[in-house]
């Protein structure tokens, strides 16, 4: 099955970005990619963290569903949107909200939700971020089969960004493949984005895919990008460092069964 990661630089405007990002998905698809995961916050990248709360939505209604229902429909895709921002309750306008991912199938039908379970929290004296700001964190892990073309049938384990520093998440998913939207910093993505996604891909001898926004943004936030497919023998397969575009790699089962048959670790685990 081939796959693609799409980078973005995304900006507060959220119909160029909506733009940017079906221009992205077709691009995929005329690539022959099947699954395709946009990067967080694809939609937005406001000016402050209280901008989200005016583009939240309630599941099943709005804008940006409607876009990221559509794109799979016309397209015949599998997408995951990145994250968009929903609504913890019913209230208007929004006071809290779940950074959330939704999968759509080629039917345009929204198969499952995820909503992020860590919070970004940093302070290093020149960057701060609390994400608990307006976020309320998910509380289930959330995963799914995706059957492919050639006959295949995928587990998809989902997560989103600052996730990735919690190892137990991801042998909770015990999937075979690991999808990551993010918008690491670049602070951070420097020292760990790439050691943390190689790890988790050798951890659970699966694939990793991580779609990023990569490069400096209109808010002035600048981000890491490396958007990769990793392998589960700890392998980069293909990687865009910044800037917006896709990056498209076949992953097999085949390859999947052998570095599981070569290294059986998850047949020993204790814990």
């Amino acid at each position: 099955m081939k796959v693609a990661a799409i980078q973005m630089v995304s900006s507060t405007d959220v119909n160029a970005n909506c733009a940017a990002a079906r221009a992205l998905l077709a691009d995929a698809a005329a690539q022959g990619a099947e699954l395709v995961v946009l990067p967080e916050y694809f939609c937005v990248m406001g000016f402050k963290d209280t901008d989200k709360l005016l583009l939240s939505e309630m599941q099943g209604t709005g804008p940006l569903q409607d876009f990221l229902s559509g794109c799979a429909r016309e397209l015949g895709l599998w997408i995951v949107g990145g994250t968009i921002p929903l609504r913890a309750g019913s209230t208007t306008p929004a006071t809290r909200v779940f950074n959330t991912t939704l999968v759509y199938g080629p039917d345009g039908q929204c198969v499952t939700r995820y909503d992020k379970m860590h919070l970004f929290r940093l302070n290093n004296g020149q960057e701060q971020f609390d994400e608990a700001r307006v976020l309320d964190a998910g509380k289930q892990t959330v995963s799914f089969d995706l059957p492919s073309v050639d006959g295949d049938t995928w587990r998809i384990g989902l997560s989103i960004c600052y996730d990735l520093r919690f190892p137990e998440l991801y042998r909770a998913l015990r999937s075979d493949l690991l999808l990551v939207p993010s918008a690491f910093t670049f602070t951070t993505g420097q020292a760990h984005w790439e050691l943390l996604l190689r790890a988790r891909a050798v951890e659970n001898l699966a694939y990793v895919l991580a779609a990023a926004q990569g490069g400096t943004h209109e808010n002035g936030r600048r981000t890491w990008g490396h958007s990769m497919v990793i392998g589960p023998w700890g392998e980069v397969l293909g990687q865009k460092p910044e800037g917006a575009g896709v990056v498209v790699a076949e992953i097999l089962q085949s390859g999947l069964a052998a570095a599981r048959l070569r290294l059986p670790a998850l047949d020993h685990v204790v814990l």
